[in-house]
């Protein structure tokens, strides 16, 4: 039987993927405690790489925050398969996310908003998270966006 989360989600219309695997020698996440820690997660689409490109230069910034919601339903995913049951997430602690960007662009919490926003969405009053929004040189396979989380776990 699915949850409050799975249904919230249902009614968005978002069919969580399988969790990406690691691109290299790490975990995709770690609990410690009543804490899950999730690594940077990129938009990764059922189609594979999705949002390569560099805010200020050939992307928007509807589209860097239609990546960093990608971003967000991975970092979801993840959660799922760490937790088994989305609602063990007690409280989404912080997000940061990091944009691909040129050094004159400065609108990194626009992007980014598109993750907040979708955490929001999806988990409520618990979605209500600190944050930080950081524009990079460059970002792993040239994705525009990338978003990790802290979660605090029931």
């Amino acid at each position: 039987m699915s949850g409050t989360i799975e249904n919230r989600l249902q009614t968005l219309g978002i069919d969580l993927p399988q969790a990406p695997a690691p691109a290299a020698n790490y975990v995709p996440s770690v609990i410690t405690g009543s804490q899950l820690f999730i690594s940077g997660q990129i938009p990764m689409g059922a189609g594979g790489l999705e949002f390569v490109g560099r805010l200020g230069a050939d992307m928007s910034v509807e589209d860097g925050a239609a990546a960093a919601r990608l971003c967000a339903i991975n970092v979801i995913a993840q959660a799922k398969a760490a937790l088994g049951d989305l609602d063990r997430v007690a409280r989404v602690v912080k997000l940061v996310g990091f944009v691909n960007s040129t050094p004159e662009f400065g609108d990194q919490p626009k992007v980014i908003n598109g993750a907040s926003d979708l955490i929001a969405e999806v988990f409520g009053d618990a979605g209500r998270h600190a944050r930080s929004a950081v524009g990079v040189a460059a970002l792993p396979f040239g994705v525009a966006v990338e978003v990790e989380a802290i979660l605090e776990i029931a």
